[in-house]
């Protein structure tokens, strides 16, 4: 019931604008001033998307050599990382599977002496498999953290360089309060209307 009501204050909002469009410019017209300035291109690309630090650093960095160096590297190390990580993760992964599932299938033993003896001979395998690969483990470990800690760092840097760039489109899009004003006039002219129909 709220949504019909809503909808037809709207349609009615809608239809008292148009009959008085030589009266009241449209609400965009008066909304800013200085509306083309310099930097009002670069942020063009992002209407009807959602105007992210990624999207203003990728207009960034289309012009400055440096930052593209920069996050060429940065990709790079990512892609890298995943790349070696992949082979020992998956030689890892393979072996602990396997005695995650030696573990299950002991469950079927029904002699309950052999049913410990393999599982200690399972433990004791996969023991000593942890500690042949433990130098192995603790280094995938610091690149895990790196890698953390690269991507929050170059994060905190896409922000900062981006913050000047939002500021200075706020700057020259400063938002005027006219065309706004003349709307809630409009809205009370016709909740006044409304109020002495019966």
């Amino acid at each position: 019931m709220k949504k019909i009501l809503f909808a037809s204050t709207l349609a009615l909002s809608i239809l008292s604008c148009t009959e008085n469009k030589q009266q009241n410019p449209p609400l965009v017209e008066n909304a800013v001033d200085n509306a083309e300035s310099s930097v009002s291109g670069s942020f063009k690309s992002y209407r009807g998307n959602s105007t992210s630090v990624d999207n203003i650093y990728s207009e960034l960095i289309k012009n400055d050599k440096n930052l593209t160096a920069l996050n060429s590297r940065v990709v790079k190390t990512f892609e890298e990382t995943e790349k070696a990580l992949a082979v020992y993760k998956n030689i890892l992964d393979t072996s602990e599977s396997f005695y995650q599932d030696a573990h299950y299938q002991t469950k079927a033993i029904t002699d309950s002496l052999v049913k410990q003896q393999i599982e200690k001979e399972i433990t004791s395998s996969s023991d000593r498999y942890k500690l042949t690969v433990k130098n192995i483990t603790e280094r995938i470990s610091q690149i895990t953290k790196n890698n953390e800690t690269l991507t929050s760092t170059y994060t905190a840097f896409k922000i900062r360089k981006t913050l000047p760039e939002i500021e200075k489109y706020q700057k020259a899009h400063p938002l005027k309060t006219d065309s706004l004003d003349s709307f809630i006039t409009k809205q009370n002219q016709l909740l006044e209307e409304l109020k002495k129909l019966k």
